[in-house]
């Protein structure tokens, strides 16, 4: 069996290199989209060079519910003549719903201790900037799911934990896994790896390690190791290993100091890590934790729900 080719698109944004990634079966798929501008300026042309139209993609898989994820989502399905089926987990639908949702899930999460009364017309003003559309997705999946692409099997996997609803998508045969951002490894330039569940997140990383095996693993973003250089668009087999071990040895870390520190009761401090700035200290973490999307502290409030410390 002849692998299927596999072409990244990549975008920037910011401080983000944005990976977003074609199949090139025998009905297209793109995963992941980028913002709002990303389609036009940046997939169409990638595509018309290497011969392929952005109008005959088929499907859109969006690995999870992010602005940086989902946001190019209705520009592109418009370029492909509204006839791509958009695919999202039905956890994370509501994002691709509504941009009035993010400015929820800020609120709910890592607003809490940004102290920034300005916070959520920020993240308001972010949603409406690169969100190109809401939009109902085509088809919803909860994993286990598997999508023909003309012949081309991709199966769908429930890997939760940055978001509930993160999938991964797998072309069958080649064990070629397309994650997101469900393997953090040390960041991205935050330099944090973020997940809303530490508990759902540490056995997706297992799961993937043990049962999909991915020979070739692409990532969400330009994610980092521990020495701060960054992963490339697309792993190979013995990179996926070290890249998933990274993941699950930084985060028993921080599960550890974010233990200690709830144990020793949360203290309001004038740090910029305040209440968690133990946890900082106990893990060397010394870049800014209020840059958006701030995965410190997204990840502190999941570790305080997990332990039941009055989330």
């Amino acid at each position: 069996m002849t692998d299927v080719s596999v072409h990244p698109l990549v975008s920037p944004w910011g401080r983000f290199g944005l990976y977003s990634f074609y199949i090139d079966a025998p009905e297209p798929a793109i995963v992941d989209t980028g913002i709002a501008s990303s389609p036009a300026e940046g997939m169409a042309p990638a595509l018309k060079a290497l011969g392929r139209r952005i109008e005959d993609v088929r499907w859109i898989l969006l690995t999870h519910g992010h602005i940086d994820h989902v946001g190019g989502a209705h520009a592109l399905w418009e370029l492909t003549g509204r006839r791509a089926r958009v695919v999202i987990h039905e956890a994370d639908a509501p994002l691709l719903r509504s941009r009035r949702a993010h400015v929820d899930e800020y609120l709910a999460g890592r607003g809490r201790y940004l102290n920034d009364a300005g916070g959520a017309a920020k993240v308001a003003a972010a949603a409406d900037a690169v969100i190109s559309g809401e939009m109902e997705p085509a088809m919803l999946v909860r994993g286990g799911e598997t999508i023909s692409l003309g012949g081309t099997a991709v199966s769908v996997h429930s890997i939760p934990g940055h978001t509930a609803g993160s999938v991964a998508y797998v072309i069958d045969g080649q064990r070629s896994a397309f994650v997101g951002d469900a393997v953090q490894v040390h960041g991205a330039a935050n330099g944090f790896p973020g997940f809303e569940d530490p508990a759902a997140y540490r056995a997706s990383l297992a799961y993937l390690r043990d049962e999909v095996r991915p020979r070739r693993l692409y990532l969400g973003h330009p994610y980092r190791r521990a020495d701060g250089t960054p992963y490339g668009v697309g792993l190979g087999a013995a990179q996926a290993d070290e890249a998933l071990r990274e993941s699950l040895d930084i985060e028993r870390r921080v599960e550890a100091a974010a233990r200690d520190c709830l144990c020793a009761g949360l203290r309001e401090t004038e740090s910029a890590y305040s209440p968690f700035a133990p946890v900082a200290r106990a893990v060397g973490y010394t870049a800014d934790p209020a840059l958006e999307p701030s995965p410190f502290f997204t990840s502190m409030h999941g570790y305080r729900k997990h332990f039941h410390q009055n989330p």
